[in-house]
């Protein structure tokens, strides 16, 4: 699966953006896509999950209730909203997928997901 993350930017600290992921290639339902960030002289982080079939998402705590984690299957693409966005998520950030077989729990790790988007830049400014 290639994935192209889109929809970076420069905004302002309270403000939004809705990031994309659209992928070519085909999604197995079992799929996860995630999405990681890395900050400017840290390592990249989890950030947010969800199960390609039944939708069911995992967040991160820093960003709960601040992002939404979405897809839409006729489209291929997977949605990032971050909103009341703050300073310190400046980063690159990335979406990604975790090829599984069957149902199979969340994880944050970054070993587990291999397909990988080129990233997009977010910069929030104080």
């Amino acid at each position: 699966v290639q994935l192209q993350a889109s929809g970076g930017g420069l905004v302002q600290a309270g403000g939004f953006l809705r990031l994309s992921c659209a992928a070519s290639g085909q999604i197995f339902s079992n799929y996860h896509i995630g999405w990681f960030r890395q900050a400017p002289g840290q390592e990249r982080e989890f950030v947010a999950a969800i199960k390609w079939r039944e939708g069911s998402k995992y967040y991160t705590d820093s960003v709960k209730g601040r992002f939404t984690i979405s897809r839409d299957a006729t489209k291929d693409t997977a949605y990032l909203q971050m909103n009341d966005l703050k300073p310190e998520d400046t980063a690159v950030y990335y979406c990604a997928t975790r090829k599984l077989r069957v149902l199979t729990p969340f994880t944050s790790l970054e070993s587990e997901y291999t397909d990988w988007g080129q990233g997009t830049l977010v910069t929030v400014s104080s």
